[in-house]
């Protein structure tokens, strides 16, 4: 870290390399190839933010950013590399750090509601086709209407079977509701909640100020999301990552180009985000990053090619650290004309030959000058990381977490009433009232059969449950006019709303 406002990357041919804190909100990208430096890369870059007291969220792919709890180990070669950056020897330094796991083993339980995730991202979720994606939104929309929390995965599987077994009451206001689409979407369900899934959704659910925390010394807090296992349920992992960045863009308020940011997020194995999404879902996502700058967010994507993102997302990207690429396919050969074309040109060298020559550590570098504009790009040597390089052990994990400013805050799960208690009640006085209208019309067909005088002729039918709803459906779509819950860009529901 530098003490003007920017963080220092490396050393160029020229000099030092650096990101200036008030334009890292204008997003950036780490690319690269497997084993050539972008995770030592993304662990320089976290803790010159956290120094600067920006707080910082990163998801742990291979474990191996877990040892910013620690710091670094003194060696010959980080001794050497120092000097290279043009820096003394290596002075371990930890970063303050918080866990966090969405299956609750190697972290702080990471929740969020189904209300909160709402029927977009839970498409993705679940990979539903566009006519299972109309029957879940008419599930959600039926549940907002009546005033139904859907918290967990049970509150969605019983309003699932609420508006199966309602279809034909709830046509005529919701459109049709297929009875093969629900369950299709149900299956869909007990696939999510088997692969370990049910423990996500629920409450209490994280709140956003947490990911936000600072030291009292004023670093800001790097919360490492275990990642190894979720990333292998990829569409659980990105679809994760775009609510959780749905949520800090619906709840932070405008702050334009703040002196250094607010929180940075950097969303690892970038391309799973992007792999077959809809084009409704491409284009929301391309809004919401460029919309979230604005709320003073910086956003990082790591990947191993620029290629892997589209070129309306690449292009809001205005920090870029590019490591090696190899070109042993003509694909790869495109790859690398591509990256190289992203960058502005250093007449020093030609840069897509470059990108196939640099070494472990190296890469080309390019961030906002002053005015906004790209630099040049340059030849970089990335700078030593001050913590641990690799995975931190069980017991210093352990040690973070029971110190950790979030201890005891999510660990015990909250199961308060919700739509799945509303509907079974709902069911039981349903069944009651049925019960005693058949008992009353076997009265009453007994007494008629005892008076021969009465034909029965104008006596009203008892009406059915599915009438009954009806009436009960538009009553309350009377008492709801007005009052619909506000869903944001991503369809995520406003909290405190």
């Amino acid at each position: 870290m530098t003490d003007d406002g920017t963080i220092l990357i490396g050393k160029g041919d020229d000099g030092p390399v650096t990101l200036d804190l008030r334009l890292a909100n204008r997003h950036g990208l780490i690319a690269g190839a497997t084993g050539t430096g972008k995770t030592v890369t993304l662990q320089v870059l976290a803790e010159g933010f956290s120094r600067h007291g920006v707080p910082v969220f990163l998801a742990d792919i291979k474990g191996d950013l877990s040892g910013l709890c620690a710091p670094a180990i003194a060696s010959e070669k980080l001794n050497e590399r120092a000097r290279l950056v043009g820096l003394d020897a290596i002075a371990g330094e930890a970063a303050p750090v918080m866990f966090w796991d969405v299956f609750g083993e190697s972290g702080h339980p990471v929740r969020a509601t189904i209300s909160e995730m709402g029927p977009l991202l839970l498409s993705r979720l679940l990979d539903l086709n566009a006519t299972q994606e109309g029957v879940l939104n008419v599930a959600f929309a039926v549940a907002d209407d009546e005033g139904l929390l859907l918290l967990d995965l049970k509150d969605l599987r019983s309003m699932l079977a609420f508006v199966g077994d309602n279809a034909k009451a709830l046509k005529a206001r919701y459109g049709n509701i297929s009875a093969a689409s629900v369950g299709a979407i149900q299956r869909q369900l007990l696939v999510l909640e088997r692969q370990g899934a049910g423990s996500f959704f629920g409450e209490p659910a994280i709140a956003i100020s947490d990911l936000m925390r600072c030291t009292a010394d004023g670093r800001g807090y790097v919360s490492i999301l275990a990642a190894d296992k979720l990333v292998q349920r990829p569409n659980l992992y990105s679809t994760f990552l775009l609510w959780l960045l749905s949520e800090l863009f619906e709840e932070l308020p405008e702050v334009g180009d703040p002196d250094k940011p607010r929180l940075v997020f950097f969303f690892d194995e970038a391309h799973l985000l992007f792999e077959n999404a809809p084009k409704v879902l491409l284009d929301k996502i391309e809004q919401l990053v460029r919309l979230i700058r604005s709320k003073g967010v910086g956003v990082y994507f790591v990947t191993q090619s620029p290629t892997d993102l589209p070129d309306d997302v690449l292009g809001q990207l205005g920090n870029r650290v590019q490591h090696a690429l190899r070109a042993f396919t003509a694909s790869d050969q495109k790859a690398v004309r591509a990256a190289a074309g992203t960058f502005r040109a250093n007449p020093a060298f030609k840069t897509e030959d470059k990108i196939t020559q640099l070494g472990v550590g190296e890469a080309l570098v390019s961030t906002l000058d002053a005015k906004g504009a790209p630099t040049v790009v340059r030849h970089t040597i990335i700078r030593p990381p001050a913590s641990r390089i690799g995975p931190a052990g069980d017991e210093m994990r352990a040690a973070v977490l029971a110190t950790s400013p979030c201890a005891n805050l999510y660990e015990l799960a909250i199961d308060r009433q919700s739509a799945y208690e509303e509907l079974a009640a709902r069911a039981g006085k349903a069944a009651q009232a049925q019960a005693q209208e058949e008992a009353r019309s076997a009265r009453e067909k007994a007494a008629a059969s005892d008076s021969p005088q009465r034909t029965g002729r104008g006596r009203r039918q008892p009406e059915s449950m599915a009438e009954s709803f009806a009436k009960n459906a538009m009553r309350s779509a009377g008492r709801q006019l007005g009052t619909a819950l506000a869903r944001g860009l991503l369809g995520s529901l406003f909290r405190g709303r």
